[in-house]
Formats: structure tokens, sequence, C-alpha cells
């Protein structure tokens, strides 16, 4: 499990209680990933209801930390991210992602990935053979790298944060409700 950040959602956003937990909770899940840095490969969280957790698993509260613990007692829709270990191996996100089935006990779900993009303008250019698309894209100057963390709640309620390697750092992570939309419809499909 790791333990909600300190840095919210942004203030002043006209999110409800709930959105305002995922976006949390994404924004939490983001920094962890950062902290192993970049080249890592997919991660998958289930985001559980904080206060369930405990209600269900009293013990937690000696492994959480005490402010998250008091977050959770005050606030119900407080969530806690639980990395999924052990993800099967699948030859593509779509795959990986098709492969899950949360329990009802699963309020909602991330997952954190990192791709290279390119200006649209470079897209004409990409070679048709996927290995010379590769090595292209690997060599092109005005590749971006970036690592996507996407939530979704049962709901249907989502959250966004991007960062780029080359703004790396928490203030420049992009945040907002729809920033990957087919990221979120995959992840939102593991819930139907």
């Amino acid at each position: 499990m790791t333990a909600p950040s300190s840095s919210p959602a942004p203030a002043g956003s006209p999110l409800s209680p709930s959105q305002r937990a995922l976006a949390d909770a994404v924004i939490d899940v983001e920094r962890h990933v950062a902290s192993t840095g970049w080249d890592a490969p997919t991660r998958v969280f289930a985001l559980v209801s904080t206060q369930a957790a405990l209600e269900a698993e009293p013990e937690l509260a000696t492994v959480l930390p005490p402010t998250t613990v008091e977050a959770a007692l005050a606030d119900p829709t407080h969530l806690t991210s639980v990395e999924q270990d052990d993800l099967p191996e699948t030859d593509s996100l779509e795959d990986l992602l098709a492969s899950i089935v949360w329990p009802e006990t699963v309020t909602g779900a991330a997952v954190v990935v990192e791709r290279s993009i390119l200006p649209p303008s470079a897209e004409a250019d990409i070679p048709d053979d996927p290995a010379a698309a590769l090595a292209f894209l690997a060599e092109h100057p005005d590749r971006q790298d970036v690592r996507m963390a996407v939530g979704v709640l049962r709901d249907g309620a989502s959250w966004c944060a991007l960062r780029t390697r080359a703004n790396d750092s928490d203030e420049d992570v992009a945040t907002g409700l729809n920033l990957v939309p087919g990221l979120i419809a995959a992840l939102r499909s593991t819930f139907l």
C-alpha cells in the first residue's frame, strides 16, 4: 500500500468528495512511481476505501501512517492504493487490462505507464515496418517521454496525471479529468 501524499488535488476545483479522493490517489500513485525513476514497467493499483479496509483489517492502522488513518476516519471517500504484484505477461496494455476483474471491495483502479510521443508533424515520416518505427521513435530529436497515471472509480469518475521526462518535477505534473481518454476507457472496462 502507498499512503496518500500531502499534496492533494488542485484547490478550488469543482470536484465532488469522491472525485477529489480519486485525484489525490492518482497524484499519490504517480509520485510513488516517479520516486523509482524512469523506464519502469506498467504498474497497476487497486484503489480501496481506507475506512472499509481499516474496518475489515484493524491491524492496518499500525501499518499505515497515522495521518492516513486520521484522514480516513474523517473522510469516508479516502482511498488507499494497493499495488498489484505478479501481473500476467501480456502482449499489450490492452490485453493486460482485459485480463483484470476487480472484486467488489475495490472502489477504483489506477494504472501507470510510460510512453514516448512525437509531435504531429513527425507522424508522416514514421516507417510502416514496426521495428523501423521503434528505431525512428527512439532516435527522433523531438521525442518526449511521458509517464501517464490514470485512475477511475466504479462510478466512472476519472483523473489523470502526466509527467514528462523533460520536466521531471512534482510541480510540473499536469492533472485533469480526461487527459488520456483511451486509457481511461480501457481502465473503466476492468469494472464491467
